[in-house]
């Protein structure tokens, strides 16, 4: 039987876009016996003043992940809050699991790589068309009383700490003009009928494979796909995240990349610390 992981995140979180290496891994490793519901844990109602630190905390994440980030976007455009972008991604599981992972990553390129001010519908309607949603359906279910309530029920959820998760060391205080305590974004539940296990972003993809093996996934037992069968299944990916998901270590994984690039067959856009690539 499946197990279920529910991933507390933002798409707005460096944190979490330094851990989709990790999550990617998961996906490939375990496929349907990992099924995964997205908790958007709200970063921020508000941003405002000096957001110098904030800039700061994205270049750390691209320095520990390797994951491209470009933190401009905090002086060009910066989001006035993350709460539109969260009820999106709700919207968008009106279309269903997968169709809500998609849209969450090109939220999280977007912002992370594009400098895009995504906190306005009509932005966030625009991103529907990448992500191969049915945007007219998305437009109506944003403006849905029952989206509002959605979320509303994952902030909750983020700021009801168990004890099994406090003892990780995933309880935070909140987000920027909030004094109260929630999950540390990213925060990972694996529960199956093996028992349940909390993880964060602190810890290794070992140890998130070991939680999902305790609770009761089963690897698939398929070979690691090939960095071609890789960027088809995901269509853009870091260079950690083909590392992870081919199971390509350090200087193997960027050779094979720019082997590829120089035969025409993959194509890499930069980004300030870093590359997302595609098939060509």
């Amino acid at each position: 039987m499946p197990i279920r992981v529910r991933y507390y995140t933002d798409p707005a979180c460096s944190a979490s876009w330094a851990a989709e290496p990790r999550l990617r891994s998961l996906l490939v490793e375990f496929g349907a016996d990992v099924q995964i519901t997205y908790v958007m844990g709200g970063l921020a109602r508000e941003y405002s003043g000096d957001l110098s630190s904030l800039v700061k905390e994205w270049l750390d994440a691209a320095d520990q992940s390797g994951m491209p980030l470009d933190p401009r976007v905090w002086h060009e455009a910066p989001l006035r809050s993350t709460y539109p972008a969260c009820m999106a991604v709700k919207a968008a599981t009106e279309q269903g699991a997968e169709a809500a992972g998609r849209y969450l990553r090109a939220l999280r390129e977007g912002i992370m790589c594009r400098r895009r001010r995504l906190d306005s519908a009509e932005a966030l309607v625009e991103e529907t068309r990448g992500a191969g949603l049915d945007a007219q359906r998305f437009r109506i279910d944003l403006e849905s009383h029952a989206i509002v309530e959605a979320f509303g029920a994952d902030l909750e959820d983020t700021r009801s700490i168990p004890d099994a998760a406090r003892e990780r060391g995933l309880a935070r205080e909140g987000g920027p003009g909030s004094k109260v305590e929630r999950l540390a974004l990213p925060a990972i539940h694996f529960a199956g009928e093996a028992g349940d296990e909390w993880r964060g972003s602190d810890d290794s993809n070992e140890e998130w494979r070991a939680a999902a093996i305790a609770t009761g996934a089963r690897p698939s037992g398929e070979p690691r796909p090939d960095v071609i069968g890789a960027l088809k299944r995901f269509g853009r990916m870091a260079t950690p995240e083909v590392e992870a998901v081919c199971d390509l270590p350090g200087p193997r994984v960027s050779a094979e990349l720019w082997r590829l690039a120089t035969e025409w067959r993959v194509r890499p856009t930069r980004f300030l610390t870093g590359e997302l690539w595609e098939v060509a």
